[in-house]
């Protein structure tokens, strides 16, 4: 019992003294309740939406007032014609656009029926048909209080329109998803394994008496992961085009280029994570808390960034997968040109050059 009780007390010993695993043990259980507790739901509240009203009559006013009374929706813009609707779209400021006709009150109280056309973003599936189902809920509570006054049966008929994706097909959204999840595990994860290994076996002393330069080095052990990351973005175009039907809408020199520019994000990331830990264990702890929970909870790909708290939203800043994968769709699936992602491509372009610079300066101080 005595040998027993010894062998668990040094267990304990050694739990604690590798501290970084025995505080990313402790952190897994804190860190993964607050992030499914609030991003890890379907209601899509905090909707950015765009009111065109033609009609500017009573009747269109009293709606727009339920829209901005209804916690599911947060009015961005109103606009003032037909040609706003395209760039509002485009700009990724809104996700829903709903729009009066300008004979809408007169319709309505003449004809006893009037059209109300609600433009949902589908680029996004799921949300746009969640968006589109909560407007019809508000137009409806509008038409139910005209008959509960009173007043002559009226009827307010919605038409859907949706751009980009009218099939409304899942893939459109899970496969831009799916690459940067992928690409973050393939560059990030494997990298930061790959340089510990080395410091584990021993082989990092040998190297640094050999001729070649201790960062030559890992930079030639990240060219293999680059060049294995560029073939996974061809493979996964390829079967989105040919077997997803999912075409590419825009440039694809753009799209390429935006991809290898993740590519060396996540490298570069990868390179971090290696530099400050100090066994294969802590790298992986790292990269599945640090990099794969946040690319799929906090990237937008699984649930609307608008929908969590402001922590979080603010935590989703510093994510390279929420950048890439609004490049993605808004390259991919919207067709936009460079015009539209240069902000995504600056921010993208601003973290490669942070972690790498941070890296490198860990590993110069750690092999000299």
């Amino acid at each position: 019992m005595k040998q027993f009780l010894f062998f668990v007390k040094k267990e304990f010993y050694h739990l604690i003294r590798d501290r970084q695993t025995f505080f990313i043990l402790l952190g897994i259980p804190v860190v993964l309740i607050l992030i499914f507790g609030f991003a890890l739901t379907n209601e899509v509240k905090n909707s950015r939406i765009a009111v065109l009203d033609l009609a500017k009559d009573a009747s269109s006013r009293a709606i727009i007032d339920r829209f901005e009374a209804s916690r599911y929706f947060d009015i961005q813009q109103y606009l003032q014609s037909n040609d706003e609707l395209e760039p509002a779209f485009k700009s990724g400021k809104i996700r829903l656009a709903v729009v009066f006709p300008s004979n809408f009150e007169h319709e309505l109280l003449h004809g006893q029926s009037a059209t109300i056309q609600l433009i949902g973003d589908a680029s996004d599936p799921n949300v746009s048909s969640t968006l589109i189902n909560y407007a019809t809920a508000v137009i409806m509570d509008y038409q139910s209080s005209l008959r509960d006054a009173g007043e002559i049966p009226l009827r307010i008929n919605t038409e859907m329109r949706m751009l980009y994706n009218p099939q409304l097909k899942g893939s459109y959204n899970f496969v831009p998803g799916v690459m940067a999840l992928v690409l973050m595990l393939v560059c990030a994860m494997m990298t930061s394994i790959s340089i510990v290994r080395e410091k584990e076996i021993g082989t990092m002393e040998v190297i640094l008496v050999s001729p070649i330069r201790p960062l030559s080095m890992v930079f030639a052990k990240m060219i293999p992961y680059f060049l294995l990351s560029v073939v996974n973005v061809i493979s996964i175009l390829l079967l989105s085009v040919f077997v997803l039907d999912v075409p590419i809408q825009g440039n694809l020199v753009l799209l390429i280029l935006e991809c290898m520019l993740f590519i060396i994000a996540s490298l570069a990331l990868g390179l971090l994570i290696s530099s400050v830990s100090t066994s294969q264990q802590v790298a992986m702890l790292f990269s599945l808390m640090g990099l794969m929970v946040p690319t799929i909870m906090l990237s937008g790909f699984m649930f609307p960034i608008e929908n969590m708290p402001a922590p979080l939203r603010f935590l989703s800043n510093v994510v390279p997968a929420r950048w890439f994968y609004s490049t993605v769709i808004s390259v991919m699936i919207k067709g936009l040109d460079f015009n539209y992602v240069w902000k995504e491509t600056l921010i993208l372009s601003g973290m490669a050059f942070f972690f790498m610079a941070v890296s490198i300066k860990n590993f110069k101080t750690r092999l000299e």
